[in-house]
């Protein structure tokens, strides 16, 4: 598939940049996977500009908050290069918790090969705090 000649490279990145999401293009080297590309919408949700992360693993926004239920199934979902989308905690720069809807996409090059993963990060903390408040309140007048 031909990119359109009617955008050019200067013009996706202004798109790219202007997405209140973060997006994040990464490359596969061994078990990890470096990040290459950091939009402006990652800078802002996460803290950290580009400068301080691009060719590390991003596995740096989790902290120490390594035993989630949803990293089995991103691991899952990277070794057998599919996409997936599951909610982590995550931290910002300052130490702060975010929950994070991480939208992973396997890119292929024309020989079908593995080349790189676009993941989408958005900002879900307030409907997942609003859904674990419910859930409490639920808990606490004995409702299921």
């Amino acid at each position: 598939m031909k990119r359109s000649p009617l955008i050019s490279p200067e013009l996706l990145e202004r798109i790219i940049d202007a997405s209140e999401d973060g997006i994040v293009v990464a490359e596969q080297e061994g078990d990890e996977n470096i990040l290459i590309y950091v939009n402006q919408g990652f800078e802002r949700l996460t803290g950290y500009s580009a400068d301080e992360i691009l060719y590390q693993d991003c596995r740096f926004l989790q902290n120490e908050d390594r035993d989630q239920p949803g990293l089995d199934t991103i691991r899952k979902a990277l070794k057998a290069g599919r996409p997936c989308r599951e909610v982590l905690r995550n931290y910002r720069k300052d130490g702060t918790l975010f929950y994070n809807e991480l939208s992973i996409t396997p890119v292929y090059d024309e020989d079908d090969h593995l080349t790189y993963y676009v993941g989408v990060q958005k900002d879900v903390t307030e409907r997942v705090e609003a859904q674990l408040e419910l859930e409490r309140l639920k808990a606490e007048h004995g409702l299921t």
